[in-house]
């Protein structure tokens, strides 16, 4: 294959994911491109010189890469459901002695225009956007920058809005994805739309190139995205338990679990929708997280750190897809060959 997209890489029409908050390492960047694929420098939840330096790193490497950001579409919590949000998560912040009751709504942008400027003066190959569409005239100078745009898309309505916007493609997610769920609008579950479906209605709506994402662990599931008009697939639950990962240990554990039967979409961690492996923290508040992103992020934010740290993965975001049984412990390089291996 020698599409527009596949050839960012080595051919391989498989791509590892942006995985941001510590899944995704340059280690892992650097293992997509040795499998002839392709890898995202995750910009989300990083200060504009963090990212700079992972940049650095992986370019330092000589391999072509992505980069990925959040575009800044803030949720903001409702004042009154926020503070009892607030209450219900002190009695999580107790089991570890730490205080979350004083911790106010925080808006940001994610230091959304330093990280722009940072990728109009020393461009990548790739640039893709999740959560948000971004102007216009963004997207016209990171083009003209020479970077090919890509922005995520949970449904064909919201593909047309970012073709009109000016991107080069798209990476159409699944609900079946793991983490957060790329949809404009986060205060309603995305659809349970199987990706090939989704992927054709998409397809029907926009000429762009399309990269299928979401619940893809097995070379079936690439073929039936190839099938339905991606020209690549991205993947990322199926590679958190490599060497290469930065998942944490409960994470990692939780994965390889044969306890967990099941992942549940919840807004409980970071008051946006994410799919992820179901634990008592999904079951005790899921059905009272209020929507508003990043405010709730920032507030479990404490918990979920001291829960890692104590190895506690019933508090943890165990970020994971539909796929993640077929999670191992391989190289990742390994795990892209395979998924691409009928190509």
């Amino acid at each position: 294959m020698n599409s527009s997209l596949t050839a960012l890489g080595g051919g391989s029409p498989v791509f590892a994911a942006p995985m941001a908050g510590g899944g995704t390492t340059p280690e892992l960047v650097a293992a997509a491109a040795q499998a002839g694929g392709f890898g995202f420098v995750p910009g989300g939840y990083l200060t504009a010189d963090a990212f700079a330096d992972r940049l650095a790193r992986v370019r330092a490497l000589g391999i072509p890469f992505g980069a990925n950001l959040f575009a800044p579409t803030p949720v903001p919590a409702d004042p009154a459901a926020y503070r009892r949000y607030r209450q219900e998560m002190q009695a999580e912040a107790d089991r570890y002695g730490i205080r979350v009751d004083d911790v106010e709504p925080t808006e940001d942008d994610d230091h959304w225009q330093a990280k722009i400027d940072l990728l109009l003066a020393e461009p990548v190959p790739a640039v893709s956007f999740t959560f948000g569409i971004p102007s216009a005239a963004v997207i016209a100078e990171l083009r003209r920058a020479g970077t090919i745009v890509l922005q995520t898309v949970t449904s064909a309505g919201e593909a047309r809005l970012a073709e009109a916007a000016g991107v080069d493609a798209l990476v159409v997610q699944a609900a079946a994805a793991g983490g957060h769920s790329g949809t404009l609008t986060p205060d309603r579950l995305p659809d349970e739309t199987p990706l090939p479906l989704l992927l054709a209605e998409v397809r029907a709506a926009v000429g762009l190139p399309l990269v299928g994402a979401g619940g893809i662990a097995t070379p079936e599931a690439v073929d039936a995205a190839l099938a339905a008009g991606a020209e690549a697939v991205a993947v990322g639950t199926v590679l958190l338990r490599s060497p290469e990962s930065g998942a944490s240990a409960p994470h990692r554990a939780a994965l390889a679990d044969p306890a967990r039967r099941e992942t549940v979409v919840t807004r409980a961690f970071t008051g946006r929708p994410a799919r992820g492996l179901r634990n008592e923290f999904t079951d005790a508040h899921t059905a009272d997280a209020p929507v508003g992103y990043p405010a709730v992020h920032y507030l479990t934010s404490p918990i979920r750190k001291a829960a890692v740290r104590a190895g506690d993965a019933e508090r943890v975001h165990l970020w994971a897809g539909t796929g993640w049984r077929h999670a191992t412990e391989e190289p990742a390089a390994d795990i892209l060959a395979r998924l691409a291996a009928h190509q």
